[in-house]
């Protein structure tokens, strides 16, 4: 397993996996770690009172095949940012990311988040006090603005400041955050992309990481924003179709070594689950998600139907897993004999 240290976290290009809250926990994160080598993964996001006040092994623990991985924390308070960030540091963490992009409920009532973007100094005051507080790197994830703001002004204001506080990178979601009038959901979506408006962050900052996220679908999509940006994060793609992560290390990477046989895979995870069911777990806290495994793929629906249904019983284990697979495997050899009937008929 290939360990990133800080050093070259981000000295080449880079692709990354969005922080997405319910979704890149620790199970997900050693899945996608299988699939390929050197993307940088992503917690989902920590409030830092929680890391300081909370259960911490089970809110910021980690398998060490993770690295590299990240913690992303939410908050507004430079000392308890700080305190968090020292803390996710003695966990092992490769980077420290401040959330200046979520539009979410709880981080508007908690004046965090996409919230933040209305007040850059203070995004600068809490960034200094992470980086005095850790050695590794500390970065900043934000949208382009918020409602109103001038995008334009908005981005440029604040990655000025940051950068000039040590800010180690800047991930920018090209879309704007509408605070007022849209759901979180609707924020993934209905506000415009604005790509160009990276890369123009990037022209202005040539010495400095700019990485891009927002609607990046495809490796095709991942090699045109390398040519304007450093990095690129994708998000819901690399969840619900996670094969694409498969071919990152020899797109992005260039590392020609061959991705571990799925076979291989499904045995890897099928040890995980079962030590983490040894451990008071459940089967559906890991199979949730590998349900969109082999989207795409012949016998796919077969495999999503055992794993939804069949891992959330009390008693479920990796047999299920094996199960799943099997069955796909048994539907893809019927559709592929059947198929050939159909051929052989055509041709006579």
């Amino acid at each position: 397993m290939i360990v990133t240290t800080p050093a070259k976290l981000y000295a080449a290009k880079t692709f990354s996996i969005a922080p997405m809250l319910d979704w890149t926990d620790r199970h997900c994160r050693f899945l996608h770690r299988l699939l390929t080598r050197h993307t940088l993964l992503y917690t989902e996001m920590v409030v830092a009172d929680a890391a300081i006040h909370g259960k911490r092994d089970r809110l910021l623990g980690f398998s060490e095949q993770e690295h590299p991985v990240a913690l992303q924390l939410g908050g507004s308070d430079p000392l308890k940012l700080a305190e968090a960030a020292k803390i996710g540091e003695s966990f092992g963490y490769d980077e420290i990311n401040l959330n200046v992009g979520c539009p979410s409920d709880r981080v508007q009532s908690g004046a965090f988040g996409a919230c933040l973007m209305l007040t850059p100094q203070l995004v600068a005051d809490c960034v200094a006090a992470m980086k005095q507080a850790v050695n590794i790197p500390v970065t900043v994830k934000c949208r382009i603005g918020v409602d109103d703001q001038d995008q334009e002004v908005a981005l440029s204001e604040l990655s000025r400041m940051v950068i000039a506080e040590g800010a180690d990178a800047l991930w920018v979601h090209a879309r704007k955050a509408w605070l007022q009038g849209l759901s979180p959901k609707e924020n993934r979506d209905i506000p415009p992309l604005d790509y160009d408006r990276v890369y123009r962050l990037k022209q202005d900052y040539a010495q400095h990481f700019v990485g891009i996220n927002g609607g990046i679908t495809s490796m095709e999509a991942t090699a045109l924003h390398l040519q304007h940006t450093d990095g690129v994060m994708m998000g819901r793609t690399a969840y619900h179709t996670p094969m694409v992560l498969r071919e990152v290390d020899r797109l992005v990477y260039g590392d020609e070594t061959a991705p571990m046989p799925m076979e291989d895979v499904l045995d890897v995870m099928c040890d995980y689950a079962d030590r983490h069911i040894a451990n008071g777990g459940r089967l559906a806290h890991v199979a949730r998600h590998m349900v969109g495994l082999f989207q795409g793929q012949a016998g796919s629906r077969r495999w999503r139907q055992v794993l939804s249904t069949d891992a959330t019983r009390n008693d479920a284990d990796s047999k299920i897993i094996r199960k799943a697979y099997q069955v796909m495997c048994e539907t893809a050899a019927e559709v592929e004999e059947n198929n050939a009937a159909r051929a052989e008929q055509a041709a006579e």
